[in-house]
């Protein structure tokens, strides 16, 4: 589930009521050329490249491992990425406000600790999980934190919607088709992807506490600190730790890093100040389909009849899971009645 703001909409277009929209020189200006639907666009565009971003980077998570731990892989990993990610608190920083709580406080720091240890947590599950189970089947089993989330949030008083039960439901059968074998086994590495998507909806709740409350940015950069602290530690004890070893996965460090933690970070930032709430849920969801193209291309990974159709019904349960609640909502709301503008003949 995404936290993104919602635009009210009439036959598809945002507000944009009108056919077209003319300047005070009476030109024509196409309402899809509208600065708004233009930003729109933008948003779409800048969410697209973020999942295929975050899809990719389960084939980095991969092939790291092919030279170094899993907690070593995670721990280099969050700590490039919070260095990627420092100079956005001071660029992104929002002007101070009289009213409002200072940027670093008790609460916040607290907030951010805890939403960094449900982190460690699930980002070493899927971790260690990559190494018994497939790209495919780590993306798409992830995803089901989409569905997950409003179920957790019954138990805080979250309302959930019928299309929720009905998204979990197709994406349950696809996890059936896509992970169990022969004699109803299942791999523990999917165990542990599904595990793991427990965190990470857990996650999503604490995140949306604290980015109502706190800077989002802030608070993003302490967990992945505690992320890469906690992880290193884990890989000082339990792992060993050689320098060629680090050298040779550094290009795998380096792009889930850099491009999954800042890069797709940042512009995820930017895209949701213009993001439609359908888009996001439509757009963010593919992740997994990448996930399983980059395993496919890169790393020869296939599937089976029956995995495609587990894949499909699980990707089909992601999008009936969060578009249904927002077509309701969407009903509910009063549709505005269209007007001429004065002089338009």
């Amino acid at each position: 589930m995404q936290l993104w703001p919602q635009y009210k909409t009439v036959s598809g277009h945002n507000c944009i009521w009108l056919s077209a929209l003319r300047t005070q020189d009476n030109r024509v200006f196409p309402a899809e050329l509208h600065p708004m639907n233009i930003r729109h666009y933008r948003a779409d565009a800048l969410m697209l490249l973020t999942a295929m971003i975050w899809g990719s980077t389960f084939v980095a998570q991969r092939l790291g491992m092919d030279h170094i731990g899993p907690f070593l892989y995670t721990g280099l990993r969050f700590l490039v990425g919070a260095l990627t990610v420092l100079p956005l608190i001071w660029l992104l920083r929002k002007p101070a406000k009289p009213d409002t709580p200072p940027r670093l406080s008790k609460p916040m720091l607290l907030g951010s600790l805890a939403l960094g240890g449900v982190l460690t947590i699930g980002i070493n599950l899927q971790q260690i999980g990559l190494m018994f189970t497939t790209v495919t089947n780590s993306g798409f089993i992830t995803g089901l934190y989409v569905i997950l989330v409003p179920v957790f949030g019954l138990f805080i008083g979250m309302r959930t919607h019928k299309g929720t039960w009905a998204g979990a439901l197709l994406a349950l059968v696809g996890m059936v088709l896509l992970s169990v074998g022969p004699g109803f086994k299942v791999a523990s590495g999917d165990w542990l992807q599904l595990v793991g998507a427990g965190f990470w909806a857990a996650h999503v709740l604490m995140v949306g506490a604290l980015a109502s409350r706190y800077d989002a940015i802030l608070v993003s950069f302490i967990q992945f600190v505690v992320c890469a602290v906690v992880s290193l530690v884990l890989a000082f004890i339990f792992e060993p730790i050689q320098l060629p070893m680090i050298q040779q996965a550094l290009p795998a460090i380096l792009y889930a890093g850099v491009l999954a933690v800042g890069v797709a970070f940042t512009l995820q930032v930017v895209a949701q100040k213009d993001a439609i709430t359908s888009h996001a849920a439509i757009i963010l969801s593919l992740e997994a389909v990448f996930a399983a193209l980059a395993g496919w291309l890169i790393l020869g990974e296939t599937l089976s009849p029956r995995g495609l159709l587990g894949c499909a019904l699980m990707l089909g349960g992601m999008l009936t899971a969060q578009l249904i609640p927002i077509y309701l909502e969407r009903r509910k709301q009063p549709v505005p009645v269209q007007q001429e503008p004065a002089g338009h003949h």
